[in-house]
């Protein structure tokens, strides 16, 4: 959340994050998940807010979160985390760090791990983020596995989502690139080969943000800055950092030092080389060890560990109180520090009893002093649900133990007390379990876990709802830690293959677009040939919903290449068929279009692999070919009619074909084949009805990737087919529908474009205004993406401005229609349409008619998708109010091109009783106007009548927020 929701000195950091989450009307059940707190808390954190904000309830907080953050991508919200204990001493290396932050624009504080990297920079970055308009955010990217995840961790931190037809990086560099914010990445040394790339296309793009990273190593990018954080100090002896850091933590635990103590205790910290990570584990065992007992066991540890070869002083020194503090655990508890450590995000007590007790051993673990079983799946009990009771008192018991020993983190959460390890303790846990010979047994049990949890999650709560994302966002993390090691590994390639297929369809639920193809393909990878070619059509139908039409031409290509070599001659011809629709029917979302030799040689190919009497084949070969064929017909401007009939009945052989398999996702795509043809026919209810048909038919389909992606198309295709015969309420039911869902939460512009041009020709100018904004936002996120829908949205945005006499809002959407759309023919049909229309407003019937002067059917490619009733109709009332001498042939002509448009008709039938100058019949047109759902021109009826009529128009144009029409209108 921005600083500017409320006055920082008034809302906590944690109260922030509460707001945030109430904005985006989640319950405190849901909060509290999110948050890792007890509902309680939430309820306390609320009632704070309704006081501080003196706002009267709930919804008006929401309100208040909500509003603040309208048409802004990125979420400084909590941005910086609230460390739970306080930060002790480094006044100086605090001043210069923030010195260096503020004259470079990345800075990299490196050191050892647990030197204290992390608590610095969160207190540069506190004491800095008043100086950033944006704030601060903070990044943990220990969790990462995969340093190809880096955009992936950023984006979610700062509350940036994926959008249809664009990479995240790219999505995430537009969103940063006007922000002036300070971004804080933590842990980064085992993702370097992640973060330097990613630094290095992203500071340039972002000329106001400033990167303060931690990591043990350099990252070596050419700009970056380094900071060298050194051990705590310990000049001045009982007064140094280090030893005002072991007191307070000493202290903390309820065992303080007392004066006769202090040499030793600077002693300690001497021996500890102001390692801040020693200094508190050391000071969590001062209540139980004292100070001899300390010194005792550093000693022996340090020694031990004196002059190896694998780090330096410092980071001997970390690894020393480590072994120290691991060698003062019993057995069975070092075993359970150790396998427990396979866990990535925190885990329950359940959890860890599958991964530590393979045998199911109550009270302790058999293997805890050797070698452990290879314990895949079979081995282990339980797996969260029936585990023995004295197993699990055990685990619990000693997971107690890990946490008392600062070795473990006890994390209270909705469904119960949940434990983490630091990183550092992980890796070393992970030495440990390689030194015991347990790596691959553990881990195999972690796998198996992994998949159990994923089918749960499947079967339960929808992962897209709250509790569901919460429950994904629990496992997730893990999931992913496994699928980064399984797969290396030939034993454990069909359990990976199995939970790479089940992420792929929980991130799809999750609506994590990019991750659920990419783990698809992972599948399909590690799959064998049949079953690589259905992830592969997932993975198509996952690239469709993200408008990536050259990914799904290559899947569909590599999915009939495994079918292939499966054997299964008939999938692959289904597959060669659908790459070549896809190249035809999706050809807008192409960075570059197949040439046309390659998509007939693909076309071909299925041909000779296709056989005979299969009819999913049939049908997918007939929609190919019924798609090669409009294509083909559209690029003939002037094509006689007995081709476009010809393309009409390739189309509806598609259908039938595709209507025997069954499928309503192939039934569906052939009736937009049949809808597209007879458009270019210049059949527009025939059009529409094809494309009406679809939602219809698509109601039966399974919320599968291709079956969204072609639900998405289908209310896109069926709102601007309605609108193109003048059926406004089904064309808005549908825009509607689109801008609600939930694959396009975060591409307004795609989600809203239909309903913007709906409420246009309606006259709802308020309403236009109100979703311009976000469309215009969402559009610039994108990266300014193109579409004949994109520049239709922008122009009917321009009519409206125009319409209301603002001639430089006009200009400036105008130049957005430019941008936004894929080609001048597009833009000249629309164009011409909502030219007439804001001419004729002003009463400019000359100019009206010059934008619409050409016949129909010497312009049909321009006007033949939705405009071409609007055109005829506009173009007979700009004659008969201009006086064009050929006005009555006109209106005749329209009135054949329109009828059962009811809107349209009664347009051409009020053109009529203006060149007739028949005032009662020009106004009979006003209810047909009303009844077809379109205010607009009902009030313009009243004002083309003249006299006390033309008051109550105006009146109502006011109304729809369109002000009185004026004889000014910038040409």
């Amino acid at each position: 959340m921005s600083n500017s929701v409320v006055s920082a000195s008034a809302v906590s950091a944690r109260e922030a994050d509460v707001l945030a989450l109430l904005g985006e009307h989640l319950s405190n059940a849901e909060i509290a998940a999110r948050l890792v707190i007890s509902v309680r808390t939430v309820e306390s954190h609320v009632s704070s807010l309704l006081r501080k904000l003196d706002v009267p309830d709930r919804r008006a907080l929401a309100r208040r979160a909500a509003a603040s953050w309208q048409g802004s991508a990125p979420d400084a919200a909590g941005g910086l985390p609230t460390p739970l204990t306080t930060f002790v001493g480094r006044e100086r290396e605090r001043g210069e760090l923030a010195t260096v932050l503020r004259t470079h624009r990345q800075v990299t504080a490196v050191g050892p791990g647990g030197v204290g990297k992390t608590r610095l920079a969160l207190a540069v970055a506190a004491d800095a983020a008043d100086d950033f308009a944006d704030g601060a955010w903070f990044v943990d990217l220990a969790p990462l596995t995969d340093p190809g995840r880096v955009c992936a961790a950023v984006a979610a931190a700062v509350n940036v989502g994926e959008q249809p037809g664009r990479g995240l990086a790219e999505v995430l560099t537009t969103a940063l690139a006007d922000r002036e914010a300070l971004l804080v990445l933590d842990n980064c040394e085992h993702v370097r080969e992640g973060v330097a790339p990613f630094l290095e296309r992203l500071l340039p793009a972002c000329p106001r943000l400033r990167v303060l990273a931690t990591s043990r190593a350099r990252l070596l990018v050419p700009f970056e800055r380094i900071f060298s954080v050194p051990p705590l100090s310990r000049a001045g002896g009982d007064e140094s950092d280090a030893v005002s850091l072991f007191m307070e933590r000493a202290a903390a635990v309820g065992w303080p030092p007392g004066p006769s103590v202090s040499e030793g205790v600077v002693a300690l910290c001497e021996r500890l080389d102001g390692m801040a990570l020693a200094i508190e584990l050391a000071a969590a065992r001062w209540p139980t060890l004292g100070l001899d007992g300390l010194t005792a066991g550093l000693s022996d540890q340090l020694r031990m560990l004196a002059g190896g070869a694998r780090a330096d002083d410092r980071h001997r020194s970390l690894r020393a109180v480590l072994d120290w503090s691991h060698d003062l655990l019993e057995p069975r508890d070092q075993a359970l520090l150790r396998r427990v450590s396979v866990f990535v995000a925190p885990f329950t007590v359940e959890a860890a009893v599958v991964v530590a007790d393979p045998d199911g051993v109550s009270g302790g673990w058999r293997h805890a002093h050797g070698a452990d079983s290879t314990g895949g799946a079979d081995s282990m009990v339980g797996v969260g649900v029936g585990v023995e009771v004295d197993v699990a008192a055990a685990v619990a018991d000693g997971l107690g133990r890990l946490a008392e020993h600062s070795l473990l983190t006890a994390v209270p959460s909705a469904s119960g007390t949940r434990y983490q390890a630091l990183e550092t303790i992980r890796q070393y846990g992970t030495e440990q379990l390689v030194r015991a010979g347990e790596l691959a047994g553990v881990r195999s049990r972690h796998l198996a876990w992994c998949l159990v949890r994923a089918v749960a999650l499947r079967e339960g709560a929808d992962v897209g709802g709250g509790e569901g994302r919460a429950r994904f966002d629990a496992v997730a993390q893990d999931i992913r830690a496994a699928l980064a090691w399984a797969p290396g590994r030939p034993e454990q390639r069909a359990d990976a293959c199995r939970l790479a297929g089940q992420l792929a369809e929980l991130a799809f639920a999750r609506n994590l677009l990019a991750e659920s193809q990419e783990r698809f393909e992972q599948a399909a990878e590690l799959a064998a040939d049949e079953a690589a070619a259905v992830a592969l059509r997932q993975a198509a139908g996952v690239a469709g919903c993200r408008r990536l039409g050259d990914d799904m031409f290559r899947l569909h290509l590599g999915a009939a290449e495994a079918a292939r070599r499966a054997g299964d001659t008939a999938g692959a011809s289904r597959d060669l068929a659908a790459a070549a629709t896809v190249a035809y029917r999706f050809s807008t979302s192409f960075p570059v279009i197949p040439v046309e030799a390659e998509v007939k040689d693909v076309l071909a190919r299925a041909h000779e692999l296709s056989g005979a009497g299969d009819p999913a084949t049939e049908a997918a070969l007939a929609l190919a070919e019924a798609a090669v064929t409009a294509d083909a017909f559209g690029a003939l401007q002037g094509a006689v009619e007995n081709t476009a009939q010809e393309t009409v009945a390739y189309a509806e052989r598609a259908v039938a074909l595709a209507r025997l398999t069954g499928d309503p996702v192939a039934e569906s795509a052939a009736l937009d084949a049949l809808s597209g043809a007879r458009c270019w026919a210049g059949e527009s209810f025939g059009a529409a009805a094809a494309a009406r048909r679809r939602i219809d038919v698509l109601v039966k389909s399974p919320r599968t990737p291709a079956g969204t992606h072609e639900v998405m198309d289908a209310l896109a295709m069926a709102a601007g087919t309605a609108l193109g015969v003048g059926e406004l309420p089904q064309a808005r039911l549908w825009g509607r529908q689109l801008a609600g869902h939930p694959l396009l939460a975060e591409a307004g512009h795609q989600a809203t474009s239909w309903l913007l041009v709906t409420e246009a020709f309606a006259g709802h100018a308020d309403d236009v205004l109100a979703h311009a904004t976000g469309f215009r936002t969402a559009w610039e996120r994108s990266g300014h993406q193109r579409s004949l829908s994109l520049g239709a949205a922008a122009a009917s945005v321009a009519m409206v401005h125009g319409l209301r006499g603002d001639h430089a809002a006009r200009a400036d959407w105008l130049a957005v229609v430019e941008r936004a759309d894929t080609a001048e023919q597009h833009r000249k049909g629309y164009g011409a349409v909502f030219d007439a229309m804001v001419r004729l407003h002003h009463e400019d019937p000359d100019a009206a008619l010059a934008s619409v002067a050409a016949p129909p059917d010497a312009v049909w490619k321009w006007v033949c998708w939705v405009w071409l009733h609007w055109y005829v109709a506009l173009r007979a009332e700009a004659s008969a109010l201009a006086g064009h001498p050929e006005a009555r042939a006109r209106i005749d002509s329209a009135r054949g091109v329109v009828e059962g448009n009811a809107l349209a008709a009664a347009q051409v039938e009020r053109a009529q009783a203006l060149l007739d100058d028949d005032v009662p019949r020009l106004l009979a047109t006003r209810a047909a106007f009303e009844a077809a759902g379109c205010p607009y021109q009902a009030a313009r009826t009243l004002v083309l009548a003249g006299g006390a009529h033309a008051a109550e128009g105006r009146t109502a144009l006011s109304a729809l927020g369109l002000g009185p029409a004026t004889a000014d209108v910038d040409t």
